[in-house]
């Protein structure tokens, strides 16, 4: 039942696990991200395979699709043929939706007791807000998160990415193994309520902290970090490069590196707290030392070094890098729909010693798997057509 990014991240990363995952939509509309392209790609898709976009091929592989309009009894009872056996049932309707529906965690659960229920939502299922509807830069704003991104004299701004819905659903996928490790325990699956507010709060670590206890409100320090120095990006002749120390140790072999071990004598660099303290002055030599070479140079003197350093790449250059390849971060699986019948896609981040991480398929198209899942139920096709005729599924 996954509408929106953050439970389609969970489900995105089912295909780590050998795992059947049937995505339920709604016909003729589908999941919002089928209609989220970018200026000049609809023209790249075959229109008659129905809505679809790069977008949502991006976090839909390995799964099916099928549709069902859960507002006639008829859909909803394939809905909980459907739960009578699943391990895990996902929905991130408003709070109170799905009870509404008749298709809540009371409703699955006596069906299936066994059943692990997942409800992603805006700001979870109680207090005054869970009614309200929650999006990714919303919850990045009202959580703080907005606050301290952005460089220190701009505005505040909103990740790159919907940080938001992918830290909800990477949260709700360990939530549900933890579950189902239990129901291994105790026979029994239960409810998981997460919310994109409650996340967002979550990763505010050590800045949330600092408030809750010392009274510091966090600060936008642009690429670098507040409680290190110097830990930043720094302009080079050919772009920006990223690099940090992050201890007085590693300093120190930067100090060597840059030729620079005089600063090992001041004071006001003696120790990661005075370099804090010092921070302008130390990122205005490490900033000067960088405008007067390339990236590639600055790599070329940290190589071997143990620090952590690299150039800030564009898109094309990261899928470039020489981990790319070998790492299998970049597949393409066919696809009769888009440009040169093939779509490309990022491979798998965890790597498993015994289960091999793989794309088995691509994304489906909108309501793809339907006639084949209602087969798997016992449906006859009879049946089935009567289902189609009447706008069940």
């Amino acid at each position: 039942m996954a509408r929106s990014k953050a439970l389609e991240f969970w489900t995105y990363h089912a295909y780590l696990q050998p795992l059947s995952v049937i995505k339920v939509e709604q016909p003729r509309v589908g999941d919002d991200t089928r209609h989220w392209k970018v200026h000049g790609e609809d023209q790249k898709w075959d229109k008659k395979k129905g809505p679809i976009s790069v977008y949502f091929t991006a976090v839909n592989r390995n799964k099916r699709s099928i549709t069902l309009d859960l507002k006639k009894k008829e859909a909803k009872a394939v809905l909980f043929d459907l739960a009578k056996t699943a391990d895990v049932f996902l929905e991130n309707f408003v709070p109170g939706k799905a009870d509404e529906l008749g298709i809540g965690y009371n409703d699955i659960s006596k069906v299936n007791p066994r059943v692990v229920y997942a409800s992603i939502s805006g700001y979870g299922s109680t207090g005054p807000y869970a009614n309200r509807a929650g999006y990714d830069a919303i919850a990045a704003a009202e959580g703080g998160l907005m606050h301290i991104s952005g460089e220190k004299t701009g505005k505040p701004v909103r990740p790159g990415v919907g940080m938001m819905d992918m830290t909800t659903g990477l949260y709700t996928h360990g939530a549900i193994l933890a579950a189902l490790r239990a129901r291994d325990q105790t026979g029994r699956g239960q409810r998981i309520d997460a919310s994109l507010l409650e996340s967002t709060l979550s990763i505010l670590i050590n800045i949330g902290v600092n408030w809750l206890n010392l009274g510091i409100e966090g600060q936008r320090y642009g690429s670098a970090h507040p409680s290190i120095a110097p830990y930043d990006t720094y302009e080079t002749k050919n772009g920006y490069f990223a690099m940090g120390a992050n201890n007085d140790r590693q300093f120190k072999v930067l100090c060597e590196r840059f030729g620079c071990v005089e600063l090992l004598e001041d004071e006001r660099f003696a120790t990661n707290p005075s370099r804090v303290q010092h921070r302008e002055t130390i990122d205005k030599i490490m900033n000067d030392f960088c405008k007067q070479r390339t990236s590639e140079e600055l790599n070329e003197i940290l190589k071997g070094s143990g620090l952590a350093h690299g150039p800030v790449n564009s898109i094309k250059s990261a899928f470039e890098h020489p981990q790319v390849g070998p790492r299998q971060m970049v597949q393409t699986k066919p696809c009769d729909a888009f440009e040169n019948r093939a779509i490309t896609m990022i491979g798998p981040p965890v790597k498993f010693s015994e289960t091999k991480s793989e794309i088995r398929t691509r994304a489906p198209f909108l309501g793809e798997h339907t006639h084949e899942v209602l087969q798997e139920l016992g449906r006859s096709d009879k049946q089935i057509q009567d289902l189609k005729q009447m706008g069940a599924v």
